[in-house]
């Protein structure tokens, strides 16, 4: 999505020449020639950046800066002056500013200092966001990743982190950087799976224009993006080989190249690296360096999957339900005693990301207060003797069979009525046979008083 930046300038040339650069980067400009049509503006719509010059027709910077604090205490300001005041500058970024510029303006400049300014906001709403949805659980397992996640997270370790998929090894890596030196300087996630081989290169290094078919413009890769901040490599496993030794080299030398450029870009980026395969394996199949993986596994996080967790399958459950409610616009209060049965003996292959889900799609077919056994995904139900039954409270008593009777035979029901009573009908609606529904009408007692 483009970026809303506005030009506050009473000098029309100024305000061309911005509005003409800008626009070129890929930018949303809009321009107003005083501070008060600035200010209403600003109140009127949403915008990413300002850039504001210090003297207009009706006020100075500084009081305008003031006034669009107050309508957006997070939107960054950067001062366009005529003078280089140091006093002045100081003032300007005690109340507030992002940043000043002098002219005449530079326009490599003022790109440099509207992408700090945007990477910042970026990394102070992600920031937010994490704060609001991270939640640790209640289990002994979990506590101690997060213990090993604060010891690392003020070093520049490089750390990998392991754990099935759904686990949430990016919130783990979040942490780690929101506990570091450079919690204000970008966080920027690459997933390395979801890139094309042939693309991977200008990915993560970034390319000049001209240097492969369809490079129409110079592009910054991931690391420059991710500069003075943290970089999390997601699903490393998946990088092409070439890629590999070009990574080992980033990592041993500090600096990297651009596709079609022989110069040395330095960088100064922290990696994490996440796996939802042990890397090791990998290494000993040939399908990873074992030197590149020595050199990101420095310091190493196994995250235990959610069926392990079991203290924690209710707490996310209910913060989740949270979610759905929010976004769906439901008042679902809560689940069932059989539902929170299944939840605590479902094997959660998907973990947290099966969990979120399942809930989402529960509390939109919820018809009641909360979710019942009818609301759930046929998969759910299934039984799964190898497991050992939880209880809510938290005793183990019998096998998942035991404690599925009650949810099982209880969507039965609700399915015969639906069909009228019609056995055929009824087994088709469950996916299954009819003979398979005849013999769990006499396991559970169900005796029918209508014909079918």
């Amino acid at each position: 999505m483009k970026k809303n930046i506005l030009i506050i300038d009473d000098d029309t040339y100024i305000c061309s020449l911005l509005d003409e650069y800008l626009s070129g980067q890929g930018y949303n400009t809009d321009t107003a020639f005083t501070g008060s049509k600035g200010l209403n503006k600003i109140n009127d719509k949403a915008f990413d950046l300002v850039l504001c010059d210090y003297r207009l027709p009706d006020n100075d910077g500084l009081t305008i800066l003031q006034g669009i604090k107050k309508l957006s205490p997070q939107l960054p300001v950067i001062i366009i002056t005529a003078y280089a005041d140091v006093q002045q500058a100081v003032r300007l970024i005690k109340a507030g500013a992002f940043d000043y510029v002098t002219k005449p303006i530079r326009p490599e400049e003022i790109t440099t200092i509207v992408k700090s300014a945007l990477r910042k906001r970026r990394s102070s709403r992600s920031k937010e966001r994490f704060e609001k949805e991270f939640i640790i659980g209640e289990s002994p397992q979990m506590k101690k990743v997060l213990e090993l996640a604060k010891v690392v997270a003020p070093t520049d370790m490089t750390v990998l982190i392991e754990g099935e998929t759904g686990t949430g090894k990016e919130y783990i890596s979040r942490a780690i950087h929101y506990n570091s030196k450079r919690k204000d300087k970008p966080f920027v996630a690459v997933d390395c799976g979801a890139i094309p081989h042939e693309l991977a290169n200008s990915e993560l290094f970034g390319h000049v224009r001209g240097s492969f078919t369809g490079a129409i413009k110079d592009k910054e890769g991931s690391f420059q993006a991710a500069e003075s901040g943290t970089l999390f490599l997601d699903e490393i496993g998946n990088l092409p080989y070439e890629v590999q030794v070009k990574l080992l080299r980033v990592l041993q030398e500090r600096v990297i190249n651009r596709v079609g450029e022989n110069k040395n870009i330095e960088i100064d980026v922290r990696i994490i690296a996440a796996s939802n395969e042990p890397l090791l394996n990998m290494v000993k199949e040939n399908k990873f360096r074992d030197d590149l993986y020595h050199r990101i596994n420095e310091f190493k996080i196994n995250v235990p999957p959610l069926r392990e967790r079991s203290k924690d399958i209710l707490i996310f459950a209910e913060k989740f339900r949270e979610e759905a409610n929010e976004e769906l616009e439901k008042d679902v209060q809560g689940f069932s005693k059989e539902v929170k049965s299944i939840f605590m003996n479902h094997r959660w292959l998907g973990n947290f990301r099966e969990l979120r889900n399942m809930i989402k799609r529960a509390v939109l077919l919820a018809k009641s207060d909360e979710v019942l056994v009818e609301d759930l995904p046929e998969d759910m139900l299934g039984i799964d003797s190898a497991y050992e039954y939880t209880s809510i409270d938290g005793d183990k008593s019998g096998n998942l069979k035991e404690a599925a009777v009650s949810a099982e035979k209880k969507v039965i029901l609700n399915t015969l009525e639906k069909a009228d009573y019609n056995k055929s009908k009824a087994a088709k609606l469950l996916n299954i046979d009819r003979k398979t529904l005849y013999n769990k009408l006499k396991q559970f007692g169900i005796a029918l008083n209508k014909t079918s």
